[in-house]
């Protein structure tokens, strides 16, 4: 049976958790594209299943040469992008994070497919505007990095050319689970803290400086994994829904909280260390997020998202310490 799905970015964090739960949903109708070079970004493919697989530069070329050999597609998930927030080749980011999804998105809507993509809840910048995913005040973002800046401008070229009315934006709080070990220092805390522990017993957080936090206790919309691609495929499969959404918990927690449920899931005391925060990141750094889910509620989205405790503790003892990726477990 041809794809009927594309995925793109189906090898990373997001991609290749949604690619398995629509395995679980009994979907294997699934076209991949990524860009898989010398990581080990492979693996979270090697338990899923899906039809094919694409380089995205190949896949660009049959886009822009050959685009009737794509004629099954019907459902679009753009998750592929460079997600680095420390990115510094600007011109590099927007080529892959705006110039790539408006030519995806374009001709997605030209044949009426069903597309949503990721933006990212940078766009946000420190949030002194409000963290709200309604287009009204869309105008008056500004990311602190030029991965946010890559992901706003696509968010605001879809609303000035009226797309938004038609496709869906995802607007990805902190999110974290099995499948990230490719990321680097790109991962989740969790990841690296995990890393942390084993060798050294203790666990490394930056100090706040800013005096309205005390160490430890900057905050963030943690959602794991499970969770944001379940709320992904949910406004993917609700025709009515369009627009800009946030997907995350709605109820931020700090980093002693994350920090403290990893020790727990590893039966341990806590240890924890604080650093001074690298110079180079104070300046782009959030001190609080928070999703405003209600625009993904009004859609009909009912299910609770997994407490921060229990998700931590699935992720350490069942995919971290046996070292397994989404689909081994199965």
């Amino acid at each position: 049976m041809p794809a009927s799905i594309l995925v793109t970015g189906g090898a990373g964090l997001i991609g290749s958790a949604l690619i398995h739960a629509l395995n679980q949903k009994g979907r294997e109708d699934i076209l991949v594209t990524d860009v898989l070079g010398e990581e080990m970004k492979w693996k979270n493919l090697s338990p899923l299943r899906f039809d094919d697989y694409l380089q995205a530069d190949a896949f660009l070329d049959l886009l822009e040469c050959n685009p009737d050999a794509l004629n099954s597609i019907r459902t679009i998930y753009h998750l592929g992008a460079c997600s680095a927030t420390t990115e510094r080749d600007v011109g590099y980011l927007m080529e892959n994070n705006y110039g790539y999804t408006k030519i995806l998105a374009q001709w997605a809507l030209q044949r009426g497919i069903r597309f949503v993509y990721a933006s990212s809840a940078a766009t946000y910048g420190d949030g002194t505007r409000g963290m709200d995913d309604s287009t009204d005040h869309l105008d008056s973002l500004r990311p602190l990095n030029a991965y946010g800046y890559s992901k706003h401008l696509f968010d605001l070229h879809a609303k000035r050319n009226g797309w938004l009315d038609q496709i869906v934006g995802i607007k990805y709080f902190n999110v974290y689970g099995p499948n990230e070990g490719h990321k680097g220092e790109m991962r989740s805390l969790v990841s690296k803290a995990y890393e942390q522990i084993v060798e050294t017993g203790k666990v490394r957080l930056f100090r706040s400086h800013r005096p309205e936090f005390r160490d430890g206790e900057q905050m963030r919309d943690f959602v794991y994994v499970k969770d944001a691609v379940a709320m992904t495929i949910h406004l993917a499969e609700t025709p009515s829904a369009h627009g800009l959404f946030n997907i995350g918990t709605g109820t931020p927690r700090t980093w002693i909280d994350l920090t403290n449920a990893l020790f727990a899931a590893l039966d341990r005391k806590p240890k924890i260390e604080f650093i001074d925060m690298p110079d180079h990141i104070r300046n782009q750094y959030q001190y609080h997020t928070c999703a405003d889910v209600s625009r993904l509620l009004r859609t009909g989205w009912s299910a609770p998202t997994t407490k921060l405790e229990d998700a931590v503790n699935d992720y350490v003892r069942n995919y971290l310490v046996p070292g397994k990726h989404l689909g081994d477990e199965a």
